[in-house]
């Protein structure tokens, strides 16, 4: 069974209290810890204060966030360039390259797909019907 969490602030104030001149025995009697709890506590924050925990745990925060958002943007290039790498390929998917079976490409002029034989008949010109 996990025991009571404390938090930051509350692990900090009780430091303090021992560093005041206060038996570390009787601190960690009043807030029900072990001896070994309030050792770590003070190799973990020394002699940080409250302000300064505060702002670790922010910046601790805010760099959980900027990797998450770094690992969210190499996922992304990581997929663009495997569809690239596909596309790119000989017979690959549709309306990117020629055909394997070496159909003539799909796109024509400044990548505007090529309108397939005898789908639109629209009048040119100076013909059609008057």
């Amino acid at each position: 069974m996990k025991g009571k969490r404390h938090t930051t602030e509350e692990k900090i104030r009780a430091l303090r209290e021992a560093d005041g001149g206060r038996p570390i025995r009787e601190v960690c009697q009043e807030r029900n810890i072990s001896e070994a709890t309030y050792h770590r506590w003070r190799k973990q924050f020394g002699l940080m204060e409250v302000d300064e925990a505060r702002r670790l745990k922010e910046l601790e925060r805010e760099n959980s966030e900027l990797k998450k958002m770094l690992a969210e943007s190499l996922l992304k290039n990581r997929v663009l360039e495997a569809v690239c790498e596909k596309s790119s390929e000989p017979g690959g998917p549709p309306g990117t390259r020629a055909a394997a079976d070496g159909g003539a490409d799909l796109l024509g002029e400044n990548g505007v797909p090529a309108p397939e034989a005898g789908a639109l008949n629209l009048p040119v010109s100076g013909e059609g019907p008057q």
